[in-house]
C-alpha cells in the first residue's frame, strides 16, 4: 500500500471499503475491531482525506435504479484538451472524467437525477465547447462495484447482486446525495447527516439500512483513490462483439483476474462500434498489458478487434449526483 505502512491504518482501508456500520457510533465499531480509540480512528482517516488517498466515507449507489448516468467522450484536439476537460468538470453532474489515449481523449461519466438532467448536461457540453459528444448509455453491468484490496494486489468484487427498487422512496434521494458527498468524520456522523436533511437519526438509520439490503446502495464503505495508493496504470479496454456473444463473455470477463469493471453498452453507428467495456487497474503498464493478453487468449475473446485506452490524467473525481442540490432538502 505505497505511502501507507502502519498495520492499523492499512487494515482500516482495506477492511472497511464495505459494510460501514449503519450506527450511531460506527466508528466506535472500527475502533474495536481495530484495538484503538474512536479518536485514534476519526483521525486517521481524516489524515488519509487530508492527503489525498481516500475520497469520502460514504456510498456508491446501483447505475440507473434512483437516478441516471452515461459514459460519455469527446475528441478534443491536443491544444485545447484543458479548456474542454474545464468546461466538463464545470459540470457538477459530472462525476468522472479522464484523459485516454485515443483520438475520443476525454472520458467523463455524466449522472443526474433523471435522464432528461443527464442530456442538458451532454447539450451544454457540447455546444460550449463546439464538439460532438459521445453518449454511451448503459445496457447491462456485469460488475460495476470496485473495491481495492490494499494489502496484496487484488480486487473486491461484488458481482451479480439483484437491486430491488421498489423500496425507494422520494425522500431517500436527499440521503443518497448525502451519502454520495460522504460522512463527516465525528462521533456520530449519522446525527450530523439527519440534522442537514432535516429528520431524525433514528430514521436516517433506519433507510440507510433499507436502501443499503436492497441493493440500491451497491457499497458504503471508505473509498479510496486508487491511484494515491499506487493503482496507477489504468486501461479502459474496449471490444467490438455483438450483443449475443456479450451474454456469455461478459460474465467470463468479469470474473477474470485483474479486470475491475465490466458492462455493455450502446454503440454510436458508424463512429463508436465497441459494446463490451472492461477496466484494468494495475500498478504498471506491463501488469496490466499482462492482464490483457491473458484476456485475449480465452477462446470467446481471441481474435475480437479491442483497443485499450490508458488513463493519462484524471481531471474529477467525485460522487454522483442523484439529487437536484436545489431539491435536496427534501
Amino acid at each position: 500500500m505505497e505511502g501507507v505502512t502502519d498495520p492499523i491504518t492499512q487494515a482500516l482501508l482495506d477492511d472497511w471499503q464495505r459494510d460501514f456500520p449503519i450506527i450511531s457510533r460506527p466508528f466506535e465499531q472500527l475502533a474495536q475491531t481495530l484495538g484503538v480509540t474512536e479518536a485514534d480512528v476519526i483521525a486517521r482517516l481524516a489524515h488519509q482525506k487530508d492527503h489525498g488517498r481516500i475520497t469520502r466515507v460514504g456510498a456508491t449507489c446501483a447505475p440507473n435504479i434512483v437516478s441516471a448516468s452515461t459514459l460519455a467522450a469527446v475528441a478534443a484536439p491536443d491544444d485545447r484538451i484543458e479548456e474542454v476537460a474545464t468546461i466538463i468538470g464545470e459540470e457538477p453532474g459530472v462525476n468522472h472524467s479522464y484523459l485516454r489515449e485515443n483520438d475520443w481523449n476525454l472520458w467523463f461519466v455524466a449522472t443526474g437525477p433523471d435522464r432528461a438532467h443527464v442530456d442538458a448536461a451532454l447539450a451544454r457540453i457540447s455546444e460550449r465547447s463546439g464538439l460532438r459528444v459521445l453518449d454511451l448509455r448503459l445496457v447491462r453491468p456485469f460488475n460495476v462495484d470496485l473495491g481495492f484490496a490494499m494489502r496484496g494486489d487484488r480486487m473486491l468484487h461484488s458481482m451479480g447482486r439483484t437491486v430491488d427498487g421498489s423500496v425507494f422512496r422520494a425522500d431517500d434521494r436527499p440521503l443518497l446525495q448525502g451519502l454520495m458527498r460522504g460522512l463527516d468524520l465525528i462521533p456520530r456522523p449519522w446525527a450530523a447527516l439527519a440534522d442537514r436533511l432535516d429528520r431524525s437519526e433514528d430514521d436516517v438509520l433506519a433507510r440507510a439500512r433499507v436502501l443499503v439490503e436492497a441493493g440500491i446502495i451497491s457499497r458504503l464503505g471508505v473509498i479510496v483513490r486508487h491511484r494515491a495508493l499506487g493503482w496507477r496504470s489504468n486501461a479502459m479496454v474496449v471490444w467490438d462483439m455483438d450483443h449475443d456473444a456479450i451474454t456469455k463473455a461478459g460474465p467470463l470477463l468479469a470474473r477474470q483476474p485483474g479486470i475491475t469493471l465490466c458492462y455493455e453498452r450502446k454503440i454510436v453507428p458508424d463512429v463508436w462500434p465497441y459494446r463490451l467495456y472492461s477496466m484494468i487497474h494495475a500498478r504498471s503498464r506491463a501488469d496490466a498489458m499482462a492482464t490483457l493478453t491473458r484476456v485475449c487468449a480465452l477462446p470467446e475473446f481471441r481474435d475480437v478487434p479491442h483497443i485499450p485506452l490508458f488513463s493519462l490524467h484524471c481531471f474529477k473525481q467525485t460522487g454522483a449526483m442523484v439529487a437536484n442540490p436545489e431539491r435536496e432538502r427534501a
